[in-house]
């Protein structure tokens, strides 16, 4: 299994950037088949927001597409979401996960809200 720590998010204004950061242990993410960030808002489901590849292939909601970046850092096991042109349809609580053959584990959840 792998310990996920999510760090980052908060409150920003529309058209700003945030960075979050999901920190893994027991389990390098080199050896992971995907990591990735999920969203949910009130009221609505969980919905995928990023996904990397342990080959590096990355995929992106449309509603993300051109405005955030799924990116890794093996030195640091961790793997970033960078948010730039924050919307206040972004507001929700992120999670980041780690997808492996025989398992799926979750990072904390952090918010993220975005005023208009």
């Amino acid at each position: 299994q792998v310990q996920l720590v999510q760090s980052g998010g908060g409150l920003i204004q529309a058209g700003g950037s945030l960075r979050l950061s999901c920190a893994a242990s027991g389990r390098s993410i080199f050896s992971i088949n995907a990591m990735g960030w999920y969203r949910q808002a009130p009221g609505k489901q969980r919905e995928l927001v990023a996904l990397i590849t342990s080959g590096g292939s990355t995929n992106y909601a449309d509603s993300v597409k051109g405005r955030f970046t799924i990116s890794r850092e093996f030195a640091k096991n961790t793997v970033y979401l960078q948010m730039n042109s924050l919307k206040p349809e972004d507001t929700a609580v992120y999670y980041c996960n780690a997808q492996g053959v025989s398992y799926i584990d979750w990072g904390q959840g952090t918010q993220v809200t975005v005023s208009s």
